[in-house]
């Protein structure tokens, strides 16, 4: 949590790459505070401030209340979160395989890295990054753990790489 807003105990909510509307009104997260402790919290009010959400929990009436969680980070169920078509959790996409259109296994996605303008998949051990868009991603099928891509020559193996001459 950013920080307090005004004197009865809201919370500015610093947006997860889920979105801000993954929390509701009656939810009930899991705050990790700076001491590492865990408390659950149930959200009694959530409204917008300046495209910031702000949080009142339930038995946080104050400033100096809400100010002993300043710092804390929200977690949610899994179950909870509410995922639209072509949107996946980290998760869901490390340990896919990588295909191309023949099937042809390329690489596993290793980790899942987060920048301005896109999200980019971390393949195989070197690392190789595959910017996550429609140019390059052509199906996910997280059930079957396989990402079917059309990649230009040379984004995963240097070998294959097209030189100007």
């Amino acid at each position: 949590m950013a920080g307090v807003f005004g004197l009865r105990g809201e919370l500015k909510i610093a947006p997860s790459r889920i979105g801000e509307d993954a929390l509701a009104a009656g939810m009930t997260v899991r705050a990790t505070l700076r001491d590492g402790s865990v408390r659950a919290l149930r959200i009694r009010t959530l409204r917008m401030q300046k495209a910031r959400p702000l949080a009142a929990f339930e038995g946080i009436d104050d400033a100096t209340a809400a100010a002993a969680l300043v710092g804390a980070t929200l977690a949610i169920d899994r179950a909870e979160v509410v995922l639209h078509d072509d949107e996946y959790l980290d998760d869901d996409l490390v340990g896919c395989t990588l295909v191309d259109a023949a099937g042809t296994p390329l690489g596993a996605v290793v980790a899942v890295e987060h920048y301005p303008a896109q999200d980019v998949l971390l393949v195989g051990q070197r690392r190789a990054m595959v910017p996550l868009v429609g140019a390059f991603i052509k199906a996910v099928d997280v059930r079957a753990k396989r990402i079917t891509v059309a990649l230009p020559p040379g984004l995963l193996d240097d070998s294959q790489a097209e030189i100007d001459a």
